[in-house]
């Protein structure tokens, strides 16, 4: 059964695209976060958040610099790399075509 964007090929190729876009930008955003993190505190981030040795307060502003950060950086690299597929297909990418209707 043939989808609107060309099948089980399109289907996994845009998993690998875009699959790909958002790892690379969450990567980049945890990195960039770390250097702001250490830059503000003059400690490097907690490499363990849930040890009781990291204190409450450096253990949520951790998970919610982070969190916030890599989440932000995965929607708009997604949605680059959907609008990037759109452009060279002239379809929007497997699953996403239902989302604009």
């Amino acid at each position: 059964m043939a989808d609107s964007a060309g099948g089980a090929g399109a289907k996994l190729g845009w998993k690998v695209f875009g699959g790909l876009s958002a790892v690379i930008a969450a990567l980049a955003a945890r990195k960039a976060i770390e250097t702001l993190w250490t830059a503000a505190t003059g400690k490097t981030p907690p490499a363990n958040p849930e040890s009781p040795a990291t204190t409450v307060a450096e253990a949520v502003g951790w998970a919610v610099l982070s969190g916030t950060a890599v989440g932000l950086a995965r929607l708009f690299a997604t949605r680059k790399a959907a609008a990037t597929w759109q452009k060279s297909t002239g379809k929007l990418p497997p699953g996403l075509e239902d989302a604009a209707a």
